[in-house]
């Protein structure tokens, strides 16, 4: 089991960690700042920084077999440290913060728009949701809310409460394609205060002012009531 720091500050961009395992096909730490792609967020990138100072680059992370297991996905042909050695991890940073403002955006988008989720995908500097709608909503209308609420400058944390709290609040799961999960005695949620509350897992800023402008794309009909809205930073602002 990998130590999650990015769950308790997602603002940490590295950490030194023991090495559990090495081999070509990940590297499990015994902790973490590195996000394991799920939940529609890619995972993260950035190095590992050996003892003698060769650095490992990790081009992506992902999830292991075990709960909470996390695999730094090394480069090819890179030296792999000895289990049992010291690491120091570090994220590509302005990648990650990026990935964090969209996410938070997403977010934003679900309390905007008034209907069931259906998919969507975090990206970096861009992001899209499909919802459950028989029509279109209007494009101008969504950015300009979205921005109403980023310039708003809510504050955003996340909190815990029990799978029996959850169950008893079907209302909160706003995502019909993956469902939070349970069987842990608790669940992560995300709020974003006086605005919108969901389970999530994602990493995100801290209040809704550091996202920056956001511009609505094109919305797009993927099926007889899925509408996807694509979004992006207003003018590719990283």
């Amino acid at each position: 089991m990998t130590q999650l720091l990015f769950r308790d500050d997602a603002y940490t961009q590295r950490c030194t960690a023991k090495v559990l395992a090495a081999d070509a096909n990940g590297i499990v730490l015994d902790r973490t700042v590195f996000y394991p792609m799920g939940g529609g967020q890619p995972g993260d990138t950035g190095r590992l920084r050996l003892a003698d100072g060769r650095e490992i680059a990790i081009l992506d992370t992902v999830k292991g077999a075990a709960p909470d297991e996390v695999l730094h996905k090394p480069a090819p042909d890179s030296p792999l440290p000895a289990v049992g050695s010291e690491v120091e991890a570090v994220i590509d940073w302005e990648r990650r913060h990026r990935l964090m403002r969209m996410h938070t955006t997403l977010h934003l988008l679900c309390a905007v728009v008034i209907g069931d989720v259906t998919g969507g995908q975090v990206g970096d500097g861009k992001g899209r949701l499909d919802f459950n709608l028989p029509e279109a909503p209007d494009r101008a209308t969504i950015e300009a809310a979205l921005n109403k609420l980023i310039a708003e400058d809510h504050p955003v944390r996340p909190r815990w409460i029990t799978d029996e709290e959850l169950a008893a609040r079907p209302e909160l799961v706003r995502t019909m394609s993956v469902k939070p999960p349970s069987g842990q005695g608790r669940v992560r949620l995300l709020e974003i205060e006086s605005v919108d509350l969901q389970p999530c897992g994602g990493t995100h800023v801290a209040r809704t002012g550091e996202i920056g402008p956001i511009s609505v794309g094109k919305i797009e009909n993927k099926g007889k009531q899925n509408r996807r809205i694509n979004l992006a930073f207003a003018g590719g602002a990283a």
